[in-house]
């Protein structure tokens, strides 16, 4: 099978595209025929030696795919051949076949494109294990949403939408508040151009936002934490900036506000249970169109490189895909 395969630290252009041989599943896996490959900000971090973990040499990126379940290991029960799925990977995802927990694959309905399959695990998942297991997001409240315009961004703000939250979408330019806008957000903030903190202050008549889903971090984190609600929840998702920030921890005090972290890769392997109840009710919502995934590309596997550097440089609206 071709794979892209990393086997240095460092940026896009070091990746080669090379034939290896197919993976064979362990008793838990399945082996799954790659259709799309779903791009997300932890791929560039990855293959930079720069995210929370770090596969061995050589690997391939890529943590969320589609296809055809090909093999079964021997105590699965949950999929069988010829089964179309969705799966988080983790890694291994930019190739033509890829090894998947057999827990951690999804059956996906006959109407859902490939395509929109491999946008929709890693973000969606993320966005539903944050705003209702981690904030306990209620009917009503209000939520910021940092990085409006990306994939967790996206997926964010329909969720919210869909339970009844008013959201107010951040993003860099006003094209990218376009799209919130397209997707459901009630009130938009160019924060490049705006203070977060005034006009959030503004449109909840002074009393703060309950929600803030942060997958940006940098600069941004301390003016939308400034804008939080008493009682309210900071999520914090990533750190897409490339910066760490700092947080006074008097804010939190004055405000009783809880600074919660959101690490979706953790819970999936570790509450599989739990996970698949909340995919099983994202998979429902894809079904009956409550939820829409945005693609803004779709490339060829060879051109990852290019993939991958319009993820490095921010500017796409939604997600990136690859498809074999």
């Amino acid at each position: 099978m071709k794979a892209i395969l990393c086997s240095t630290h460092g940026g896009a252009e070091l990746l080669k595209l090379v034939e290896v041989p197919s993976p064979m599943p362990e008793a838990n896996e399945v082996i799954i025929s790659v259709k799309a490959c779903g791009l997300n900000f932890p791929d560039n971090l990855i293959i930079r030696g720069k995210y929370q973990f770090q596969p061995d040499f050589p690997f391939s990126p890529g943590g969320e795919v589609s296809g055809v379940v090909k093999s079964v290991g021997a105590k699965v029960t949950s999929l069988q051949v010829g089964d179309r799925v969705m799966a988080g990977t983790s890694w291994g995802g930019l190739a033509e076949e890829v090894r998947s927990l057999a827990t951690n694959a999804f059956k996906i309905p006959k109407e859902m494109a490939f395509e929109s399959a491999a946008a929709s695990l890693m973000t969606y998942g993320t966005s539903y294990h944050a705003l209702f297991d981690r904030a306990q997001l209620q009917p009503g409240e209000t939520v910021l949403v940092l990085g409006a315009a990306g994939g967790i961004g996206v997926s964010a703000i329909q969720l919210a939408k869909l339970h009844g939250a008013t959201v107010i979408a951040c993003a860099s330019t006003d094209e990218k508040l376009e799209l919130c806008k397209a997707v459901g957000a009630d009130h938009v903030i160019n924060y490049t151009s705006t203070d977060i903190k005034a006009t959030v202050k503004e449109i909840t008549k002074g009393t703060g936002v309950d929600v803030v889903v942060d997958p940006v971090g940098g600069d941004f984190a301390e003016p939308a934490f400034r804008s939080i609600a008493r009682f309210g929840r900071y999520l914090v998702v990533g750190f897409a900036a490339g910066e760490i920030p700092k947080l006074p921890l008097n804010l939190p005090l004055l405000k009783s506000a809880s600074i919660v972290g959101v690490f979706w890769g953790s819970f999936f392997r570790n509450n599989p249970e739990r996970n698949a109840q909340n995919v099983d009710q994202l998979i429902k919502w894809f079904a009956s169109g409550q939820l829409k995934p945005v693609i803004d590309r779709v490339f060829e596997l060879k051109d990852y490189e290019q993939a991958l550097n319009l993820l490095r440089d921010k500017v796409v609206k939604g997600k990136i895909v690859l498809v074999t």
